[in-house]
């Protein structure tokens, strides 16, 4: 019996835009149930590679398929949810009118079409304002409505794109709770996101895009030990500048004085600060605090692209 098909599954995918390559040979999965993130710098290819699979942009070559079908045929239509990064509302509509459209525009009617309505409502905490105008509701509110909108049909798999930019930290709380519930029910999802603590949180895997092509996927775990491997800094903060005798000797061991800050790359750390500390205090210098921090994926990501993410 042949196995079932993926939720996203690219091969090779291309598409230019006058002669400049957008994409060059893009390859990556999803499986169900998966949050795959999608990291990238601004023109990186992640806005043409999810217009791509939202059946927006047309790919010059390679392949795409959405649980085998096509990305423009009716059937992936209805197994796929797009939630745009900007807000995709009308606001003269109340919450209930715009889950209406869209749901009508999902093709949903009758008895499907409002209990989607009420489902959506109750699932977004937006039951009691159902039949305000949309533009007198929060950010907050907005972009949890937002995502109603783009899940009403109950897709199998959902594109979201940036979902909690400019949402207070409790509206992002409650975003991140519906996220791991569409996980938990078996929905597929391809997230793009700018934050990086959103990125470690949420996704099962991440994939990192850069001039076109994915150079790095995996989990967190496995991108850390694959880049900057596993090692760690050890940042020791002493109470007054550090003398010049101990700040030469600790730079030829590897580390980097700034004042009363030393930091170093250790990779046994309960050695490497048994060390330290003997070393401060034969020289008579006060430690105030001391901190061992894990490699980052923000470190990956600057390793691999050498840009910050927003570049």
């Amino acid at each position: 019996m042949p196995a079932a098909p993926l939720p996203l599954e690219i091969r090779d995918l291309s598409k230019s835009f006058g002669g400049r390559a957008a994409l060059a040979g893009v390859s990556l999965t999803i499986a169900p149930g998966e949050i795959l993130g999608l990291l990238g710098p601004n023109g990186a290819g992640k806005t043409t590679l999810v217009r791509s699979v939202a059946g927006r942009v047309r790919a010059d070559g390679g392949s795409l398929r959405i649980f085998g079908l096509d990305p423009f045929a009716n059937q992936a239509r209805s197994v796929r949810g797009w939630v745009p990064q900007e807000i995709a509302l009308y606001p003269l509509l109340s919450p209930r009118e715009n889950l209406w459209t869209f749901g009508r525009y999902q093709g949903l009617s009758d008895g499907a079409l409002e209990g989607g309505i009420r489902r959506s409502l109750d699932w977004i905490g937006l039951a009691d304002r159902a039949d305000e105008k949309t533009d007198r509701l929060s950010g907050g509110m907005k972009r949890r409505l937002n995502i109603a909108a783009g899940t009403i049909h109950e897709p199998r798999i959902l594109l979201l794109d940036e979902p909690t930019v400019g949402v207070d930290p409790q509206s992002r709380e409650r975003i991140y709770a519906m996220i791991l519930e569409l996980r938990a029910s078996g929905v597929s999802l391809l997230y793009t996101t700018h934050y990086m603590e959103e990125a470690e949180r949420l996704c099962d895997r991440i994939a990192i895009i850069d001039n076109g092509r994915v150079i790095a996927s995996g989990t967190k775990d496995e991108l850390v030990r694959n880049t900057v491997g596993g090692r760690e800094t050890l940042v020791v903060e002493a109470t007054a500048p550090l003398p010049a005798a101990l700040a030469q000797e600790l730079i030829g061991r590897g580390g980097q004085v700034d004042g009363a800050t030393a930091r170093f790359s250790v990779q046994a750390a309960g050695d490497e600060i048994r060390g330290l500390l003997e070393r401060f205090h034969a020289a008579g210098v006060a430690v105030r605090n001391l901190t061992l921090k894990s490699p980052t994926l923000e470190q990956v990501f600057l390793q691999l692209t050498g840009r910050e993410l927003r570049e």
